[in-house]
């Protein structure tokens, strides 16, 4: 979803200028995220320099930007003064070194550490002691971007979710040599600027994309395994659990591809965990290149529109199959065994200090839209049955994946 169709959250942008005392911000990157958040900072009254290496990429932006502010005009969402006044807040460059003295410089490049760090280290030398220096990476180590510069207690992660205008949370990631001061002082600007702030350490994944894989894992072993089709898993999940989309037809969303580097990425950095190993089934399709809606076939095949193709088969759910599954066996069950996974991958990012159970739930109720929390949802389920599931789980397929974290027992969340 690119910039130019979101709507800004404008909770604090009528009396906003607050945030604008913060100084001037730097966006070095100027695709969908970037240009969301130099909009995002624009609107909260911080003059904004949007650089990108691509000569006329970051001016293009800026265009995308204003065109985006001229349709909330024309629906009566914003002001013309306003839109005009964001605009010229922002200002493209095509280096870094055009970037002027900041208080917060945010990067929001490909993932690619070694560009990051280069970035990082450009930004070190040539920003003033007191910047502070975040990433908009959605998985990579804070410490290995940081590695380049002298003092790293100034680098952060702001990981942003898609598109940042409309999206409300915020990850603010701390690595090991992240001072306390600047990751309160950037949960502090990120509450200026209407978002809601989560904190975490630099672990996999973070939070939401740690948190969520047992989403889409548990679902695409099912399929796999052929115990139920995709739309019957898809249908169970939305409508027993509250769901907005199901976990096959979601990555087909995402894409294929993307879902999978990301998953991988976590398996990778957590040393191969059978927790996080990759499926046959998602490879398979990428291999084949059935990406998702935007190549036309993913688990669905898709018409021109991006509707699910109804003459496509596989395309209706099971229900009877449904009725059967749900409130059975936790080994056949999608939406028992979902939860349970989800559950378990939450208390143990807690149980690690990692973070907290509150900023976990939040995150995924924000970050992913989920109905509940995963914390909560442990509390309504039982902590004491989501490890007997897991412990039934692990029996009938051993292996590491389902071993139930200790915090689900040790009474530290009750």
């Amino acid at each position: 979803m690119d910039t130019d169709v979101t709507e800004p959250d404008r909770t604090h942008h009528d009396t906003a200028h607050e945030g604008s005392s913060f100084g001037p911000v730097g966006v070095v990157g100027a695709g969908a995220m970037g240009a969301g958040i130099a909009q995002v900072a624009a609107s909260a009254g911080h003059a904004v320099t949007l650089v990108d290496a691509v000569p006329g990429s970051a001016a293009a932006a800026v265009e995308r930007i204003g065109s985006a502010l001229s349709r909330l005009v024309d629906k009566g969402r914003l002001s013309a003064d306003d839109a005009t006044a964001v605009l010229q807040r922002i200002t493209p460059a095509e280096s870094v070194e055009q970037l002027p003295h900041c208080g917060l410089v945010i990067e929001a490049v490909p993932e690619d550490l070694d560009l990051k760090r280069r970035i990082f280290a450009e930004l070190a030398d040539r920003q003033p002691p007191n910047t502070v220096l975040a990433t908009n990476t959605s998985s990579i180590d804070i410490d290995g971007i940081a590695d380049e510069v002298t003092d790293p207690e100034r680098v952060l992660g702001l990981h942003f979710f898609n598109p940042p205008p409309v999206m409300k949370l915020v990850e603010v990631v701390r690595g090991e040599r992240t001072a306390d001061a600047y990751v309160e002082h950037a949960v502090a600007l990120m509450n200026a600027w209407g978002k809601t702030p989560v904190r975490c350490r630099s672990t996999p994944g973070f939070i939401v994309n740690r948190v969520a894989r047992p989403f889409y894992g548990e679902a695409q072993r099912i399929v796999e395994a052929g115990i139920a089709d995709a739309a019957t898993v898809d249908w169970i999940l939305r409508e027993k659990g509250g769901f907005p989309m199901g976990p096959l037809e979601l990555t087909d969303f995402i894409g294929q591809d993307v879902n999978l580097a990301v998953g991988t990425s976590v398996w990778e950095q957590t040393g191969r965990d059978e927790r996080y190993t990759p499926t046959a089934f998602q490879q398979e399709l990428v291999e084949a290149g059935r990406l998702g809606r935007k190549s036309g076939r993913g688990v669905y095949a898709y018409a021109a529109d991006g509707s699910v193709d109804a003459s496509a088969e596989g395309g209706e759910p099971d229900l009877e199959l449904a009725g059967r599954l749900v409130g059975g066996p936790i080994a056949t069950d999608p939406l028992a065994r979902t939860l349970a996974m989800l559950v378990n991958e939450a208390v143990d990012l807690v149980a690690r200090g990692e973070a907290s159970a509150d900023d976990v739930d939040t995150a995924m109720r924000l970050g992913t839209r989920y109905p509940r929390g995963p914390i909560e949802w442990g509390r309504e389920i039982g902590f004491d049955v989501v490890a007997r599931q897991l412990a039934e789980l692990d029996e009938a397929y051993p292996g590491g994946r389902y071993r139930p974290s200790p915090a689900l027992t040790d009474g530290s969340l009750s």
